[in-house]
């Protein structure tokens, strides 16, 4: 019997690898099957370029049931990656690589099959960061249910009834003398920031992508990066502008004065946009010398609640200041009233004495 090439000796009996060099410079790489046509003449038959799929079909040809060891995690995350992650929102792709990089590192080299409830139970308690550890879990399972959709195991799937670590919702709430703290020693880009985070209640991220494209008549335009939502935020109501027409006027009119053409709303002075981490530097200098104020004012716990607070912590600040919470998960585009009334509202019921 021959021997096998050293390229082909990782896989199965008759299953050959073929690679090409394009003329992008990329290296191809194709799965074959050394068969028989109809006359007893070699064929090879096309197995695919996915190493996982064309195992399968090559167990199909052998008439043989699917060595277990064949399908090792890393290569489940490989396909995961490149056909499931894609298709999620921008945010969602982020987390989930970060997490697939921690699964990657803790089952990447196991057999799918291996992979138990008591590994999954294992892993989540080695964790010390416990809130993460179950993002990763709710990642891990969602694999194995499309792995399951794949053919690549046919167990259940060992995410399914593990505990998951207690999480607390941040409670923060940052009321008006935080807020008026921090507000009076920002930078004018920054006012604009929470002015705009605070009226329309959505996401940093969301709020500093803004563009004079989003302003349509009496809406301001939102498409929510991390779901997709869309919303159309009244600018107008009874031919009277809202806070945030009033707002986005104002802005307008500055941007204008100052001869910024770009179409970003939210931008430096120069009419540069903002980033994520040019706000964040803003915010932090803001926030110290609010709370460096406050220290001189001899106020050391309204220091203490000033350096607590985190631009985020404004969406849930708009929630919990609307009084109908229907209106708030509206806003915030909450597909579930009780999601928002359990993480964003941080201030208690209203309701009258006894007496």
């Amino acid at each position: 019997m021959r021997s096998r090439s050293k390229a082909n000796r990782d896989l199965p009996p008759r299953m050959l690898r073929r690679t090409k060099k394009m003329k992008s410079g990329k290296l191809w790489v194709g799965y074959y099957y050394d068969g028989r046509d109809e006359v007893g003449k070699r064929r090879e038959i096309p197995l695919g370029q996915d190493l996982n799929e064309a195992r399968i079909e090559w167990a199909r040809l052998e008439r043989k049931v699917l060595p277990k060891a064949v399908c090792l995690m890393n290569g489940v995350f490989d396909r995961y990656t490149d056909s499931i992650i894609p298709t999620k929102a921008k945010r969602t792709r982020e987390d989930n690589l970060k997490e697939m990089k921690r699964l990657r590192d803790a089952f990447g080299d196991a057999p799918i099959d291996s992979i138990t409830t008591p590994v999954v139970a294992q892993y989540r308690d080695a964790r010390t960061a416990k809130v993460r550890a179950n993002r990763e879990i709710a990642l891990l399972s969602h694999v194995f249910t499309i792995a399951r959709e794949w053919g690549l195991t046919d167990k259940a799937n060992p995410c399914f009834g593990l505990r998951r670590n207690k999480e607390k919702a941040r409670d923060y709430y940052a009321g008006a003398a935080v807020w008026d703290a921090v507000y009076a020693t920002a930078v004018q880009e920054l006012k604009d920031a929470m002015d705009l985070a605070y009226l329309t209640g959505q996401r940093p991220a969301d709020t500093l992508k803004a563009t004079t494209a989003d302003i349509a008549e009496e809406y301001f335009l939102v498409k929510q990066g991390k779901t997709d939502k869309r919303l159309r935020i009244k600018l107008t109501i009874a031919d009277e502008l809202t806070g945030l027409g009033v707002f986005v006027e104002g802005l307008l009119e500055r941007r204008r004065i100052s001869g910024i053409k770009g179409s970003k709303l939210i931008t430096n002075a120069s009419g540069l946009r903002m980033s994520m981490a040019m706000m964040n530097n803003r915010w932090v200098e803001a926030r110290e010398r609010a709370a460096a104020q406050a220290i001189l004012d001899g106020d050391a716990d309204l220091a203490g609640q000033i350096r607590e607070f985190q631009f985020r912590d404004i969406r849930p600040k708009a929630a919990s200041e609307i009084e109908d919470i229907s209106h708030a998960s509206r806003l915030l585009g909450h597909s579930k009233e009780k999601i928002t009334k359990d993480v964003y509202r941080r201030v208690g019921e209203i309701v009258s004495p006894t007496k």
